[in-house]
């Protein structure tokens, strides 16, 4: 390919596909870069979008890519604002002919202001954080996935695991466990002893450790 034209069939039926897969927030614009910057939107969907027509002219990142300051001008998934202070969220493409020569651009600018707007609308209103200090709460069809669980997130509290835990580290995991309740699910101790490979005899010598060194802090 040496000019745009020589593949017009093809980027206007890509014209037509982009407008519309992506619908009316959503402009699509066509560069030819031999015309002179001033004029070179060839074709454009949605141009309400941005206010461009045909005969229009590109950004200001063309430029630089024109210019040479950007080597590689193909950015994807970028944000720009508008004068108004619409935001829009942006793809653009650089076509090079058979020579590497750079020929045109296609662009994408979809309106997200009014999703944004709603992100805002619908985080204040639900108020959630993934990462607040609330208590997680976890629902479970049968109770020995609730000590699986259990298992699991005294392995992360300790940060190994368990096959590699030394006494002290054991003895972390074990009063996490007995802080969780977990000795109160049925026959627990028999799959907590598995899992931290120990007899049933130090299981219950470390419990009577941590519920003595419990006891001797809540006297002081």
């Amino acid at each position: 390919m040496k000019e745009l034209k020589d593949e017009k069939k093809f980027l206007t039926q890509l014209m037509d596909m982009l407008e519309q897969q992506l619908g009316p927030y959503t402009e699509v614009v066509l560069h030819d870069l031999k015309k002179d910057y001033a004029n070179t939107i060839v074709d454009i969907r949605n141009g309400h979008i941005t206010g461009r027509q045909v005969g229009g002219t590109g950004s200001n990142l063309g430029l630089e890519v024109l210019q040479g300051t950007v080597k590689d001008g193909n950015r994807f998934n970028y944000i720009t604002q508008l004068k108004d202070n619409r935001i829009l969220r942006s793809s653009s493409l650089y076509i090079k002919d058979d020579e590497e020569n750079l020929i045109g651009c296609l662009c994408v600018n979809t309106d997200i202001t009014e999703s944004v707007k709603l992100e805002s609308y619908l985080k204040d209103m639900n108020r959630y954080d993934i990462n607040a200090t609330d208590k997680q709460e976890v629902f479970v069809t049968e109770v020995n996935q609730l000590l699986e669980y259990l298992l699991q997130e005294g392995q992360k509290l300790v940060g190994k695991p368990a096959g590699v835990m030394n006494r002290e580290e054991k003895l972390q995991f074990l009063k996490y466990l007995n802080d969780k309740g977990a000795f109160l699910i049925t026959k627990s101790g028999e799959r907590i002893q598995t899992f931290l490979g120990i007899s049933k005899y130090t299981m219950y010598a470390y419990l009577d450790m941590i519920k003595k060194e419990e006891a001797g802090t809540k006297t002081e």
